[in-house]
């Protein structure tokens, strides 16, 4: 039987594929990508490949389909079941498979649903996947075999595995979780069994039609829920999950979000206590304070691209036993395998708090205090997206401004820093801009809306953007 497929362009992305279920993805597309992943992997000389879903309401349908797919390449297909990201990557990683396909929509609304993989143990993103793309609509697979399936259930082995890196001790913490609905649920149900203190668990039903919130902890509207708990109960923090679990969101005692790069400056400091000089990445639009304090802290701090893949592979390239984003993706490649999980990242945030001698809302107070707006999305045609930064970048270089261009265009001033750069995964624009005073911040924002101006684009919605950090 002769195979070609045609994706809707719109759902090969630069991490994933991802589209609407219904409307811009199909059943047919697991197949199609199954039939040409598994080609991949053949082609690469493998053969096994782990299949996991998260748990929203086109995962059933979708997966299995996948599977059909990736047998008909002649795979050795492995199926862990439902469950989070992170643990197929787990279970991809320990039992060393030769790739790994993972149907979630992560984050997004519950229409959606998507694919995450990986080759080996690398992720499997950028042009591999527009690579995909190509074979498929080319019919470029290997012969039609029949392949094999079987069942795994990796989830106790997760759990244990978790587990062992607990370091805090026997303190009795009192921690919130929100699960929301999320296919995390049964997961935390047996981790927090396993863990001292005392847990409420917020949301830990897996629902994908999310029914208490939006899955997305970096919103701080969809950490309500978790704050008003933290706060009645007089928990020691609370921890959120995206719908997949591979980004972390947290509160401090206070009920105070800690934001990602907040976040990596405590674990950071943790980690430098055992690996003093050691490199952390942390993605562009993190705060100045972090890349500030890890090197107070002794370490070797490093900006790089936004996006999970991009600093999977730089991790494993320079050899960083830490890396994170200002979107929650917390890496952890000591004592752990370089993958981001927001499960292993809680336990050793938990660790870390319950060895601390005040609460956690005190190490956010003692943090430098800046003001910076949230990150600043806004519409640029896909075709137009790049230009504008080749311009703006061209503009300032030539001013003698001081610019990194690792990823879009990061200017350095005394008034602090801003940032333009363009969206890998939408045809959007995104700004951030951050510094130690509000009119500090106002001239920041001005020299940002004049360079916009000078590529003919208007302005972001600035209202309300000013926070502190």
């Amino acid at each position: 039987m002769s195979f070609r497929h045609a994706f809707d362009p719109t759902v090969l992305r630069e991490y994933d594929i991802r589209g609407i279920v219904g409307r811009t993805l199909h059943p047919a597309d697991a197949f199609a990508i199954g039939r040409t992943f598994g080609s991949i992997v053949a082609r690469n000389g493998g053969s096994r490949v782990f299949v996991g879903y998260d748990g929203r309401l086109s995962s059933p349908d979708l997966e299995p389909k996948l599977v059909e797919g990736l047998m008909a390449s002649g795979m050795t297909v492995v199926r862990i079941g439902r469950g989070p990201t992170p643990m197929l990557y787990f279970a991809a990683t320990v039992h060393e498979a030769d790739g790994a396909v993972m149907v979630t929509g992560s984050h997004n609304p519950p229409d959606y649903n998507g694919f995450k993989m990986m080759l080996g143990r690398k992720p499997f993103y950028g042009s591999a996947i527009a690579a995909l793309g190509h074979a498929a609509a080319a019919g470029d697979v290997v012969d039609e075999a029949t392949g094999q399936q079987s069942h795994m259930d990796v989830c106790k082995d997760y759990v244990a595995r978790l587990l062992a890196d607990w370091d805090g001790g026997d303190r009795m913490l009192k921690v919130v979780w929100d699960n929301g609905n999320g296919a995390a649920g049964e997961v935390l149900e047996r981790l927090v069994a396993g863990l001292p203190g005392e847990h409420i668990v917020l949301n830990g039903t897996i629902d994908g039609r999310f029914p208490a919130h939006h899955p997305d902890p970096t919103v701080v509207q969809n950490l309500q829920q978790l704050i008003a708990a933290v706060r009645a109960e007089g928990a020691d923090i609370g921890v959120a999950f995206d719908g997949d679990a591979d980004r972390i969101g947290c509160v401090d005692d206070q009920g105070v979000p800690l934001f990602g790069d907040q976040l990596l400056v405590v674990l950071g400091r943790d980690v430098l206590r055992d690996r003093p000089g050691a490199t952390i990445i942390a993605d562009v639009k993190a705060s100045q304070v972090l890349f500030d304090e890890i090197k107070v802290a002794g370490g070797n701090p490093l900006m790089w691209k936004t996006g999970h893949s991009l600093i999977k592979a730089k991790m494993a390239e320079t050899g960083a036993p830490l890396a994170g984003e200002m979107s929650g993706h917390i890496f952890f490649a000591d004592k752990w395998y370089g993958f981001d999980d927001a499960l292993y990242a809680a336990v050793r945030v938990l660790g870390i708090i319950a060895r601390l001698d005040s609460p956690l809302s005190t190490v956010r107070r003692a943090l430098p205090q800046v003001v910076n707006t949230p990150e600043l999305r806004f519409d640029c045609d896909e075709a137009r997206k790049f230009a504008v930064i080749e311009e703006v970048a061209g503009r300032l270089r030539e001013a003698g401004a001081q610019v990194a261009e690792t990823d879009g265009v990061r200017v350095l001033t005394e008034d602090g820093w801003w940032l333009l750069r363009a969206s890998n995964t939408q045809a959007v624009l995104v700004a951030r801009a951050e510094s130690k005073t509000e009119a500090g911040l106002e001239r920041l924002k001005a020299s940002l809306v004049e360079q916009l101006a000078a590529s003919g684009l208007a302005a972001p919605d600035f209202s309300g953007a000013n926070a502190g950090h």
